[in-house]
């Protein structure tokens, strides 16, 4: 790796490193649970936006509890629904919350954060159908959110970019809702351990390669359930039709080539897709907004939403 990890973010590192902090994959699943929240959830007042609301929505077995984020100005924005990451098996609302606050202020979109059914009490794919829920919903009811009923944008991290993909699929092979761009950061792409990234990076830069097969093993069903192109989406044989991309990755990240070889599949296949590459970061990043508060998370949730609103305008 030819690159240099960012200054913050070794510090960060150390930090945790210094704490004894166990990896996640040793945890049980409760404390790794309550580690991540502890690691995400900032001490410091969040970003302000006009309005923080909840409600439930109709899922497809129980309601899904969801956050709506309006940002200041008039209305109606666009809406852009976010599926959090966390290894399908971690993270809430509450773990992304100051990010969700971020891009609803750098997008000027209502951002619909949603709290599906986590694994592996709720195996694939119930996690992917409640985000498909939740974004048909959001569609159908625009306007009972300030949102605008002409567009439409999804967007997820690591895990939650596996999902947005999957909306993605299912809304093109069921026939909606039309969605116009997607968000892809550090996504999860491919159930498989190959890359030079899972070599360079399996250990040291918080998520492991361990990590990442624990999550796997606690989502999937069966191996079977790994070739699916809806929970690995690298191994979709078809990508046309799919929304206007933005995928980023993160240089020192175990999932860094997955997520740039599925840029290149989308390129391929005629999906316009802008691949952004923060060769100094880690996985997770963009949650880093406090303690540190990583200078290179907020320039990249400014860039994201600057593509989003360029997009959606």
């Amino acid at each position: 790796m030819s690159s240099t990890l960012n200054s913050q973010v070794e510090e960060y590192l150390h930090g945790l490193s210094e704490q004894g902090l166990p990896p996640l994959y040793r945890l049980s699943l409760e404390d790794a649970r309550e580690t991540y929240r502890e690691l995400s959830v900032p001490d410091e007042q969040p970003s302000s936006v006009a309005s923080v609301t909840e409600r439930t929505i109709p899922g497809p077995e129980t309601e899904i509890p969801i956050r709506i984020y309006t940002p200041a100005g008039e209305g109606p924005f666009p809406p852009l629904v976010f599926f959090h990451g966390g290894g399908w098996l971690l993270g809430d609302l509450e773990t992304h919350d100051a990010l969700c606050r971020e891009l609803a202020n750098a997008s000027d979109c209502v951002v619909v954060a949603v709290d599906y059914r986590l694994a592996p009490e709720h195996r694939f794919p119930a996690g992917l159908e409640d985000c498909y829920a939740a974004t048909r919903w959001v569609a159908n009811n625009a306007e009972t959110i300030d949102a605008r009923p002409d567009t439409l944008a999804i967007a997820g991290d690591s895990a939650g970019g596996a999902l947005t993909v999957g909306v993605g699929l299912l809304a093109r092979d069921r026939d909606g809702p039309a969605i116009d761009y997607q968000v892809l950061a550090y996504p999860v792409t491919n159930y498989a351990f190959d890359t030079e990234s899972y070599e360079e990076n399996a250990q040291g830069y918080f998520l492991t390669r361990k990590d990442m097969e624990r999550f796997w093993d606690g989502y999937l069903r069966s191996e079977l359930d790994g070739r699916h192109p809806y929970a690995s989406p690298l191994r979709t044989q078809n990508l046309d039709g799919l929304p206007s991309s933005l995928v980023l990755t993160s240089g020192f990240d175990p999932l860094r080539d997955e997520g740039r070889q599925f840029a290149t599949r989308l390129s391929e296949a005629g999906v316009p897709t802008q691949s952004v590459q923060y060769e100094d970061m880690i996985h997770g990043f963009l949650t880093m907004l406090a303690d540190p508060e990583l200078e290179r998370a907020h320039e990249a949730i400014e860039e994201i939403g600057a593509a989003v609103r360029s997009e959606l305008r």
